[in-house]
């Protein structure tokens, strides 16, 4: 008896650590529809990597819910559909092709942090656990009954990108393990509406990484680790320019709201209740890690020293 067969829409270093997840499973993937990696994504192994090293068609299609793509999934007759990170919301008339169903992968303790980007998003609330989820796919995002989870620990350091790698690990495992029960239907289901009510989040845009001199210390360590590299950075911005902070720490001196100081251990910006650390400051693609240098920098943009 073959293999069962799937077509995966993917994208991510999660997307690719599921792929290798269901190779490991021994899932015959008919085809992967994926994107093109951008420049500012060369950290990560894309899934079309993965698939044509295994001799998988890889299809980059810029509107997967087009007539073309739905008439070229439904002629591989696959048992499975799945979605690891896919960045559209795939039309509930390709849920309905694969004979044994179709499921998503998302990176949050299903029913919190619906939505795009919850790996940034439990960052910036500062949760201190969230988790990857299995489910069932329906026309509504992220919705759909749960048949595997995974949770996950956060540091009080983890940044998106630990945090994402972790993602990606518990992934692997999650789909490889959760197969055999897909396969053969003995894979127990669970309502997300016994799990209390959902939450949900959008896209973030740039202007969610303002830091803002009127937050806590806390709330804008939790912004900085959020976006830390190789996401955009946090920034602050003052009447001369803008500056991002691509790294720092929460201090135990202090330093007024607004000011920076110099010390021997390195630069303190001031924060509602507390100071940061700076580490490194990003301005016009130059990373600024000497001390003396970020102090420099501060001064040229206005800020008031201490």
């Amino acid at each position: 008896m073959p293999n069962p067969s799937a077509v995966v829409c993917a994208y991510s270093s999660v997307g690719t650590a599921a792929l290798e997840g269901l190779l490991e499973a021994g899932i015959e993937v008919k085809a992967l529809y994926t994107y093109v990696q951008g420049p500012d994504e060369l950290w990560f192994t894309p899934p079309a990597a993965v698939a044509r090293a295994q001799g998988i068609p890889v299809h980059l299609a810029p509107a997967f819910n087009e007539e073309g793509v739905f008439e070229s999934i439904r002629a591989l007759h696959p048992d499975f559909l799945f979605s690891f990170y896919f960045r559209e919301m795939i039309q509930a008339r390709f849920l309905e092709l694969p004979r044994l169903g179709a499921y998503n992968l998302h990176g949050s303790l299903l029913p919190k942090y619906r939505g795009r980007a919850p790996l940034n998003w439990v960052l910036v609330k500062g949760e201190t656990e969230t988790g990857i989820t299995l489910h069932a796919m329906t026309p509504k995002p992220d919705d759909g009954h749960i048949v595997a989870q995974a949770r996950l620990p956060i540091d009080w350091d983890e940044t998106a990108l630990s945090l994402t790698l972790k993602a990606a690990d518990a992934g692997r495992d999650l789909v490889r393990d959760a197969i055999p029960g897909l396969v053969d239907g003995s894979i127990a289901r669970l309502d997300q509406k016994t799990l209390g009510p959902s939450t949900y989040f959008g896209g973030r845009k740039p202007a969610d990484s303002r830091l803002a001199f009127t937050m806590g210390v806390q709330e804008a360590f939790n912004q900085i680790r959020a976006v830390a590299d190789p996401w955009p950075n946090a920034f602050l911005e003052t009447g001369r320019g803008t500056v991002k902070v691509a790294w720092a720490l929460p201090s135990h001196e202090s330093c007024p709201a607004g000011h920076f100081r110099l010390t021997r251990d390195g630069v303190l910006v001031g924060f509602a209740d507390g100071a940061l650390s700076l580490r490194t400051l990003r301005m016009d693609g130059l990373r600024v890690e000497r001390p003396t240098e970020q102090a420099e920098l501060l001064r040229d943009l206005g800020l008031p020293e201490a």
